[in-house]
């Protein structure tokens, strides 16, 4: 069994607070994937490919910049611009990988390490259904305690339903045997949206991997589905679209720690 890359299960769950309430819960599953481990797993799983056709692969294409070359040096170079200055850790990829040759992924959390195991930065990708992509980039400070507490100003258009003028806190237990990834969207008046991600960690073995073939069929397919037919469910609630700005200039916006 591979020591740091993964298979977490679990689910998801939104609230939509105001101004109208409404509520869904999925289950899904995404792989903890160690940046320096991905060949190693193409060479030891049957069911698990880079940059190939299988039943679950992963291309580095559909992260960061598809042009800017392998994905651990595209990170250690934002993570540098940022002045965080990486020495090599390791750099985990929390995301759902292709199924059957389909993935989108609304939000991949990189987990950026120091070499001695600390977390140096925590990499926030948000993909939106209109095909654009932007990053958060917020420090972990030496003292953070854990579950993590961060925040970042919205800067990135992704649901037509909810308005640019948000904060994101983000709280944040970091991948173990259990993970949590909490998000609070609030505006000037108090929290909007409410979205949290719990899942438990298993071997990442093509025993899990057939497991969650048989568990989640399809299930990158129904995550685009599912996020179309939520969206004609709030429409139906009365939900004003809001128009849709021109994404940022900048791929990655970056924020202060922060503790809240």
């Amino acid at each position: 069994m591979n020591a740091a890359s993964a298979l977490y299960a679990g689910s998801v769950m939104h609230v939509r607070l105001k101004p109208r309430r409404h509520r869904l819960v999925y289950r899904l599953f995404s792989l903890l994937l160690d940046l320096d481990e991905i060949d190693a797993l193409d060479r030891r799983l049957r069911l698990f490919s880079r940059n190939r056709f299988n039943a679950f692969s992963f291309f580095e294409r559909d992260y960061a910049d598809p042009k800017g070359g392998p994905l651990k040096a595209q990170v250690e170079r934002l993570l540098g611009a940022a002045g965080l200055e990486p020495d090599g850790g390791a750099i985990r990829l929390l995301t759902m990988p292709r199924l059957l040759g389909y993935a989108f992924n609304p939000l991949s959390v990189y987990f950026c390490h120091r070499r001695d195991g600390s977390l140096l930065a925590l990499l926030y990708e948000v993909n939106n259904t209109f095909g654009q992509r932007h990053c958060y980039l917020i420090p972990v400070g030496a003292d953070d305690a854990v579950p993590l507490r961060q925040k970042a100003e919205k800067r990135f258009y992704v649901s037509p339903f909810l308005d640019m003028g948000l904060t994101y806190a983000f709280r944040v237990t970091p991948p173990g045997e259990e993970l949590r990834i909490a998000i609070l969207a609030s505006d000037d008046e108090g929290p909007v949206l409410s979205a949290v991600h719990s899942a438990t960690r298993r071997p990442l073995t093509d025993g899990q991997l057939a497991g969650a073939l048989v568990r989640y069929p399809l299930l990158t397919l129904k995550v685009t589905a599912g996020i179309h037919w939520e969206a004609l469910l709030i429409w139906a609630k009365g939900i004003a679209l809001r128009p849709r700005p021109k994404a940022p200039d900048a791929p990655v916006s970056l924020s202060p720690s922060h503790r809240s």
